[in-house]
């Protein structure tokens, strides 16, 4: 019976260096796959639990907390590109608060459900863009803001990564939309609000204005407890 310090090489070339007990890995010790994949770190019934640190093969590598071999707490995990996730797992996918880093240096802080962006977090683009809101499925959608470089913005709704439901739109200039979006187009009710503070309600269709609304349209609308966000 196995019990204690020892090494033990298997027909296919995998070496475990390390601690047994009653014939089964525990404690500190080093298994070699036959691919040349290393984990190095703490065992329990032979299997990868407690801290430790997995070397693919690939150049890739994780190092923290693991339970019944699979990256289970809070763990870093770097790819041979440079991306970069520091953040919790469970069961071995990326679960909880965490920061993704991509090879472009755009980056993601924030929550992740079965190893997918979902929740709410910051999504900061290499070229400046940024997004804080709601996600779902690796897409905004819900609830939040997005801030171009060049001092755009845009807040509200949205749907699979597009615009939708009820939003405004902030030109650099100081332009603004404020209304109906359907996916990634002002669609519906809006006011069009010049740099110079001129105030227009009207209709959009795809993208397209097709209407200017008279002011008894207006009214009218506003009676139905539509464009409630129209101040005379």
């Amino acid at each position: 019976m196995k019990d204690g310090y020892g090494v033990q090489k298997w027909a296919n070339g995998s070496i475990y260096t390390g601690y047994w007990k009653e014939n089964k890995s525990q404690g500190q010790g080093k298994l070699i796959h036959a691919s040349g994949d290393i984990y190095d770190g703490e065992w329990l019934n032979d299997k990868a639990n407690g801290s430790g640190i997995y070397y693919h093969v690939n150049g890739a590598k994780y190092e923290g907390e693991w339970k019944d071999d699979k990256q289970h707490g809070y763990g870093v995990e770097i790819w041979p590109d440079g991306a970069r996730y520091e953040g919790n797992y469970i069961n071995g996918l990326k679960e909880g608060k965490g920061q993704l880093v991509f090879s472009d240096k755009s980056q993601y802080n924030g929550e992740f459900k079965n190893n997918i962006i979902e929740g709410y977090g910051i999504y900061k683009w290499s070229d400046g863009r940024q997004y804080e809101g709601q996600w779902q499925q690796n897409k905004m959608h819900g609830q939040g803001k997005i801030i171009w470089k060049d001092g755009k913005s845009y807040e509200g709704g949205y749907q699979d990564d597009k615009k939708h439901g009820e939003g405004i739109f902030t030109w650099s200039c100081g332009k603004k939309y404020i209304g109906s979006w359907k996916q990634g187009k002002q669609h519906g009710l809006g006011i069009q609000i010049s740099k110079d503070q001129e105030k227009k309600a009207g209709i959009w269709e795809n993208g397209k204005r097709i209407k200017w609304l008279e002011e008894s349209e207006i009214q009218q609308y506003k009676a139905e407890g539509k464009l409630s966000y129209y101040q005379d």
